[in-house]
């Protein structure tokens, strides 16, 4: 177990966008797990999902947890990075970095606006995952990371995975993407569905909500709804069989999500994912790539993984498949990551060996 984690600050000034929006000061919120190789060539990069945090492993030091998480509350991957696991930490140095536009302490919506000293809000300029990686890429520049064995995570985080991949060729020898796709598969319409369930708060005004007692009611909605889109009210049936408090016990699992993020910040995150689209671009992957798919999962379904995998194929890419056999839906990679931890375990010992490393325990 990490115990005593730390949540970190990185700041780079002036930092341009794929729009040519130029960001005066950029902020990245991250955390380290393991130490640095004076190579610089045995980092991973952690990668996390839309509402997720960059908390991947262990558990913070008392009083340590930046504002929306918890001090005893585990990472998102905590069965799969530390001392001895699949991702090990007594080999490997993680950083796990927050995304751009997120709400846990990197640069987003609700971020002071330079020029006009109150928060962004909707005003926040418009990005994409390409320019998230890029500020994870000054992020490990400025941490001395030279090489990535790997870039892993679940979900949006398995987006980045595959826009590393084709952004930056050479820098890794894999991927892990779990539960997720090397392209978006919402609709076009996806963030202004959004946008129109949150203005139904009455405190909404156009995304101008700081200072008029914010959206939490909505939020709460907003996120029981994804946490049903993610198999929960499966996984509480048993636990709950009265239908009534199954749905009061999602509510309480919603709460303190709702209460640290930002409503803004889903907006921004969800409209850089419009016209995502790594596959035209498979020819440029260098990377292995080790793809997951969880048996039950609602929003990245198994039916998309040959199509997927034969993708990668035609393109040469050396890519191999796992369908995790779990019933925890979306959750499963990290919930159920001592399932799939074996194969995880093996992936890392091949690129590790491919970087000359002491392979991982397992």
């Amino acid at each position: 177990m990490l115990d005593g984690v730390e949540s970190r600050l990185f700041t780079t000034r002036d930092f341009a966008l794929e729009s040519g929006v130029v960001v005066p000061e950029l902020t990245v919120a991250y955390e380290t797990y393991g130490s640095l190789a004076p190579d610089g060539r045995n980092a991973v990069l952690a990668v996390h999902g839309y509402t997720s945090s960059h908390h991947a492993a262990g558990r913070y030091k008392k009083g340590g947890a930046p504002k929306g998480l918890r001090d005893d509350a585990a990472g998102w991957w905590d069965k799969l990075i530390g001392p001895g696991k699949a991702i090990d930490t007594d080999r490997l140095f993680v950083v796990s970095s927050n995304m751009l536009g997120s709400a846990h302490g990197t640069t987003g919506p609700a971020s002071r606006n330079p020029k006009t000293g109150k928060p962004y809000g909707p005003d926040f300029p418009r990005h994409t995952v390409a320019d998230t990686v890029r500020a994870q890429k000054a992020l490990l520049d400025h941490l001395g990371v030279r090489h990535l064995v790997a870039v892993a995570g679940p979900s949006y985080g398995g987006y980045q995975g595959f826009q590393w991949a084709v952004s930056y060729p050479g820098f890794m020898h894999g991927i892990v993407a779990a539960v997720s796709s090397p392209k978006h598969l919402r609709p076009p319409e996806a963030t202004q569905l959004l946008i129109g369930e949150l203005a139904q708060d009455a405190n909404w005004n156009g995304g101008w909500y700081y200072d008029n007692g914010g959206v939490l009611p909505t939020l709460l909605k907003v996120r029981v709804n994804v946490l049903k889109s993610y198999g929960v009210a499966d996984q509480l049936a048993a636990r709950y069989p009265d239908a009534a408090q199954r749905e009061q016990a999602i509510a309480d699992l919603a709460r303190p999500w709702a209460e640290g993020f930002d409503a803004n910040a889903l907006v921004v995150l969800r409209r850089a994912l419009e016209g995502f689209d790594t596959t035209p671009h498979f020819d440029r992957i260098k990377a292995k790539v080790l793809f997951v798919i969880s048996r039950t999962d609602q929003l990245f379904p198994p039916s998309i993984a040959p199509g997927v995998m034969q993708a990668l194929e035609a393109a040469g890419v050396d890519a191999r498949y796992f369908l995790l056999d779990s019933d925890l839906g979306h959750l499963a990679s990290g919930q159920d990551g001592d399932k799939w931890a074996p194969v995880l375990a093996r992936f890392m010992s091949e690129l590790m060996a491919m970087e000359g490393l002491a392979g991982a325990s397992h």
